[in-house]
């Protein structure tokens, strides 16, 4: 069993060099390769996957689902490994993966426990709270090569944020892929104390928000509404509690200056669901 560990990237050089060394240092593990997708970077990530041996594929548009169909074209090995570029593995990562699929037999998806940690120097083990039952995340995931190939990857039309790898999870089901969770099979993805700006988290609701609209027309199924938020309930309770017009007001005291951080935080989360639910009525509405 051969495994191609697929990492797209983009402007993140110093973090995928630690998901690198920590790859480059696995014990025991199966056969693998490394690639790396350069999503249109502009810093030094060519010349760490190339320190790294690791496979090179640039892909200027920051299309995620576009990138990872290049990694996989690009791949040799049977099972297709996806991990994000701010993780770090446990020595043990890659042959976990490798038990799943031996043991799962056939085409299974296989998965294993997200650790977000603030910094890459904590590492705690997984415990129950870190349980998913969620089938296709491509911070951590492996399928075999030939079932990605016979759904046609990721769909490309989701070229803005969010549901590329949940629409991909759903073809994959379709096709007769199981879940597989192992619990040695975790990593640790760094999560530091947010940076991102409100109009940054503004326009990535907005963005999931179109992008969630595209996935219901795909799937227009009962789990792809209630995942996403576009059912009756959650939109009639958008549109009578939490109207377009509030947003001023959870603005202000999202960024307002003096206030208790528990208060520019609740306002701060309020305002990003109330963004993201009413342009998803707007774009199912269109």
């Amino acid at each position: 069993m051969t495994f191609s560990v697929v990492i797209a990237t983009r402007n993140r050089a110093a973090l995928l060099d630690g998901a690198l060394t920590s790859l480059r240092a696995q014990a025991e593990p199966p056969p693998f390769e490394i690639v790396v997708v350069d999503n249109g970077s502009a810093d030094a990530t060519p010349a760490v996957a190339r320190a790294h041996d690791a496979r090179y594929v640039y892909v200027a548009e920051p299309n995620r689902g576009k990138a990872r169909n290049a990694g996989v074209a690009a791949a040799s090995g049977e099972r297709i490994l996806f991990v994000d570029d701010d993780v770090v593995l446990p020595a043990g990562f890659l042959a976990a993966h490798a038990r799943g699929h031996a043991e799962g037999g056939g085409s299974v998806a296989v998965s294993g426990p997200i650790v977000n940690v603030p910094s890459a120097d904590e590492r705690p083990v997984p415990n129950a709270g870190h349980f998913s039952r969620a089938f296709f995340v491509t911070c951590n995931v492996s399928v075999p090569v030939d079932d990605l190939r016979a759904v046609g990857g990721f769909d490309e039309s989701f070229d803005l944020y969010g549901w590329e790898d949940t629409d991909l999870g759903v073809r994959l089901r379709e096709r007769g892929v199981r879940r597989g969770f192992v619990w040695d099979a975790y990593l640790w993805h760094i999560k530091p104390p947010t940076t991102e700006s409100l109009d940054e988290a503004l326009g990535k609701a907005l963005e999931k928000a179109r992008m969630a609209a595209r996935f219901v027309r795909k799937h227009p199924t009962g789990r792809v509404k209630l995942a996403t938020g576009a059912y009756a309930l959650n939109l009639l309770r958008a549109r009578l509690v939490a109207p377009p017009f509030v947003q001023p007001l959870l603005a202000g005291l999202a960024s307002g200056a003096g206030l208790p951080p528990f208060v520019q935080a609740l306002a701060r989360e309020a305002l990003l669901d109330n963004v993201y639910t009413n342009e998803l009525r707007a774009h199912l509405r269109g």
